[in-house]
């Protein structure tokens, strides 16, 4: 029995990991918005919700506290908006290192369009991006990635976590 608590205690404290992950994750999407005073592009808002969903599946896993065919679904889906959000991240990586003159050209804002466009027409902006997207806001002093390459290496360890937690024996 004792063998037994430790794995369910080892399945829920990786779905809290997880959650606590995107949650800094998130926190410091915030802060690069509020405080740096940095203006997140589409795509950029497109990650943070798939990171948001990832976390929010976490947390339910954790609450939850699933025996191993809940372990399994719940961390192959948490897996699945992992890399669906690396997806769109590379997305960005791809705009961002095109030719200038093959760059989409620039939409207004997310704010404006979500007041004024209709939302199938926001979402398409969120899917896809724009010239905003293209354009490098910040990126780290020291290794020289872009807030996009990051967010990239984040989706990929969190996905690699969550395939392994879907994968392991209870």
């Amino acid at each position: 029995m004792k063998i037994l608590d430790h794995q369910l205690l080892r399945t829920r404290l990786i779905f809290l990991y997880v959650f606590l992950f995107c949650l800094l994750l998130l926190g410091i999407a915030m802060y690069m918005e509020n405080v740096m005073g940095l203006e997140p592009c589409p795509l950029c808002m497109t990650q943070r919700l798939f990171f948001a969903m990832a976390g929010l599946i976490a947390l339910f896993a954790f609450i939850h506290n699933p025996a191993a065919t809940g372990k399994k679904v719940y961390g192959f889906l948490c897996a699945a908006f992992s890399f669906g959000g690396a997806g769109f991240a590379i997305r960005q990586i791809y705009l961002q290192h095109l030719p200038e003159d093959q760059v989409p050209a620039c939409g207004p804002s997310l704010s404006y369009m979500v007041d004024v466009f209709p939302l199938s027409e926001v979402l398409m902006a969120m899917l896809s991006g724009d010239g905003n997207c293209a354009e490098v806001v910040w990126q780290d002093p020291v290794i020289g990635m872009s807030i996009p390459e990051w967010s990239l290496l984040g989706f990929i360890m969190l996905g690699c976590l969550c395939v392994y937690q879907g994968l392991r024996r209870a």
